[in-house]
C-alpha cells in the first residue's frame, strides 16, 4: 500500500506536468520473430482453391497455416486467367483494377500504373516489351496486417529473387529495395510511396529510379506493386513454359515471363514465389509501430506527503506520532505513485525501485511514463 497518503493535482496541459512523445519502434516482421525468410523455408499456401484465381500466400515452413504475405498477378488484358469468352471479368483484370482503385489517385485510376516509365525495355523479351509506357501487367506483394503493425519499415527491407534465362538454364539474380534513403516520397491516397530499385546483396542501391524502376512501395499500406515487364526482363524464365499452368517450385517456371492466354487460370502469381525458391533468394522485412508515451511529472513539495494514512504511523486517541523522533519533522517513504482520472478511477500505478524518503526539508519530482 502507499505509505505517503494524499492527493496531488497535476496540470495535464501539454508542456506543464505532462509531456507527450511519439517514437517509431521497429521489430522483426515474420511470425516466428525473425527478420529474414530464407528460400529453404518459403512455402506457398492458399486458404481455398477459389482464392488461387486471385492470389497465393507465402508461408514459413514451420507455420504453414500463417500467411506472411500474399502475392497476386494483375493484367488489364486478363492475361493468365479465364474470362469465359469475354462474358466475365477475368480475375487478373479484377486484381489490376482493385489495386489501381486502392493505390492511385482518382484521376489516375483509369490510366493504370506507370512504373517502367524510363523506356528501359525497348529490347526486352516480347512478353515484357512496353509499348505505351503503361504497365499493363503487375505483380503485387501484400503484407499481413497483424505482422506489419502500423507499417512496413522503409529502407530496411530487401527481396532477393533468382531464376533462369529464356533457355531455362543458369541463375539470374535480382535484389530489390526501396529508395527512401535517397529520394523524397510521393503522396498517394494510402500514404507515402517510394520507388523499388535494384541493389547489391549487401543492400547498397545499384541503380537509381531515374535509370530503372521495378515497382512502387507503399509502406503504410504494406503493399508493393512490381512491373511484370521489368521483372520478366531481368528474370525471364524458360520461354517454352510460359503457356503452361504454373506449379509451385517448378524448375522450368522460375522466371517472370507470363502467359498471354485468357482461357485458363495460369496461376501466374506463383512465378513470384518460385523466384524465391533458389538458393540465395529471400525476403527480409521489419515492421514499424508508432508508440505514444505520456510522461507525467509528479511534483511533491516540502509541505506535502509528510504524513501517512497507515494506522501504525500514529498511536493513542489523539493520533500522536508513534515515533517521538518524528515530532516536528515527520518522515515518510514514498513507494508508489497512482494516477487517477477526473472521475476518481485509478488508471495507472508505478512502483519505485527504492523507497523515497520524504519530510518537511525535502522535495521530490517523480516521473511516470506511460507507453501505449
Amino acid at each position: 500500500m502507499p505509505i505517503a497518503g494524499g492527493n496531488i493535482s497535476l496540470d495535464s496541459t501539454e508542456g506543464m506536468d505532462r509531456i507527450t512523445q511519439t517514437e517509431k519502434v521497429t521489430s522483426p516482421y515474420f511470425s516466428n520473430g525473425t527478420t529474414t525468410l530464407a528460400a529453404a523455408n518459403i512455402k506457398s499456401s492458399s486458404l481455398s482453391d477459389t482464392n488461387e484465381k486471385y492470389f497465393f500466400g507465402i508461408s514459413h515452413s514451420d507455420t504453414l497455416t500463417t500467411e506472411e504475405f500474399n502475392v497476386a498477378f494483375g493484367s488489364t488484358n486478363g492475361y493468365g486467367s479465364d474470362d469465359d469468352a469475354n462474358d466475365l471479368k477475368a480475375p487478373t483484370e479484377a486484381i489490376y483494377k482493385q489495386y489501381a482503385g486502392l493505390l492511385l489517385a482518382p484521376t489516375e485510376v483509369t490510366g493504370g500504373f506507370f512504373i517502367s516509365r524510363n523506356n528501359s525495355l525497348t529490347s526486352a523479351p516480347s512478353a515484357a516489351t512496353l509499348t505505351s509506357g503503361k504497365d499493363e501487367e503487375i505483380f503485387v506483394l501484400s503484407a499481413r496486417r497483424s505482422n506489419m503493425k502500423d507499417r512496413l519499415n522503409k529502407g530496411t527491407w530487401q527481396i532477393n529473387l533468382s531464376g533462369s534465362n529464356t533457355a531455362g538454364a543458369g541463375i539470374t539474380a535480382l535484389n530489390l529495395k526501396d529508395d527512401s534513403s535517397t529520394t523524397e516520397p510521393v503522396a498517394t491516397p494510402v500514404g507515402d510511396r517510394y520507388n523499388i530499385v535494384s541493389c547489391s546483396t549487401a543492400g547498397v542501391i545499384a541503380g537509381a529510379a531515374s535509370v530503372r524502376t521495378f515497382g512502387f512501395f507503399y509502406p503504410d499500406a504494406g503493399i508493393m506493386v512490381f512491373s511484370a515487364a521489368e521483372l520478366s526482363a531481368s528474370i525471364p524464365g524458360k520461354g517454352s513454359s510460359r503457356q503452361d499452368v504454373v506449379l509451385f517450385n517448378s524448375g522450368s517456371q522460375k522466371g517472370f515471363g507470363f502467359s498471354t492466354g485468357v482461357d485458363t487460370n495460369e496461376q501466374t502469381a506463383l512465378r513470384f514465389i518460385n523466384c524465391l525458391q533458389p538458393n540465395g533468394a529471400s525476403l527480409k522485412f521489419r515492421d514499424e509501430e508508432d508508440q505514444v508515451s505520456a510522461q507525467y511529472f509528479c511534483r511533491v513539495r516540502s509541505s506535502q506527503m509528510n504524513f501517512s494514512n497507515n494506522p501504525t504511523f500514529v498511536s493513542g486517541s489523539l493520533n500522536e506520532l508513534r515515533q517521538s523522533t518524528m515530532k516536528g519533522n515527520p518522515t515518510t517513504f514514498i513507494t508508489s505513485v497512482q494516477l487517477y482520472n477526473d472521475a476518481g478511477d485509478m488508471v495507472a500505478v508505478g512502483n519505485l525501485s527504492t523507497p523515497l524518503k520524504k519530510n518537511f526539508s525535502s522535495e521530490a519530482t517523480i516521473k511516470v511514463k506511460l507507453t501505449y
